[in-house]
Formats: C-alpha cells, structure tokens, sequence
C-alpha cells in the first residue's frame, strides 16, 4: 500500500464523519474552556459555539479543517491532517468561561 493510501485509510478509520466545507465555512480559532476540559469553540468570524453546536455546524460544512470523531459513544471535534501543526485543535489558544 502506498504512503498517501495509508494516510487516506488512516483517516477514514479515525473519523466518523468528514463533511464537505461550504465555501464560506469558518475555521476554528480558539478553545473555549471550563475546568480545563474543551467546551466550546470560537470561529474566525468571533462567534463561539458549543461542542455540540460546532459539531453539528462542522457536519453541515460550516466549519473547515475538522472531522467528527467518536469516543466512548460521545462525537468531538478533530482536526484533519494536513501536514501544519500549528493549526491543529490541541494546538490553539484557549480561553476559560
């Protein structure tokens, strides 16, 4: 298997869902935390959703560059792979509410 068919196989496995972004879609620029677990998102247009609002925006493609993912039966928010760390989730300011 090549390299790039890994990555592509890696990535179906990991995400449950990997929406289409809108042309207008937003990308995530801060955490929005409470007692050090993530809580919300705020997007590049300054509005902040909560997990479960970016979640279901990021679904309808109005979020770029993050996939749904599943753990221990909840969804979450997580970055798709495109090489640039510094734009991956765990990777962004916070800031605490």
């Amino acid at each position: 298997m090549h390299t790039n068919d890994q990555a592509n196989q890696f990535v179906q496995n990991t995400y449950k869902v990997i929406p289409q972004p809108k042309p207008d879609a937003k990308q995530i620029t801060r955490l929005i935390k409470s007692r050090g677990k993530v809580t919300g998102y705020e997007l590049s247009d300054g509005q902040r959703l909560s997990k479960q609002q970016a979640i279901a925006t990021a679904k309808d493609g109005g979020i770029a560059g993050v996939g749904v993912a599943e753990r221990k039966g909840s969804e979450y928010l997580r970055t798709l792979p495109d090489g640039n760390e510094g734009n991956n989730l765990s990777n962004l300011p916070s800031i605490t509410e």
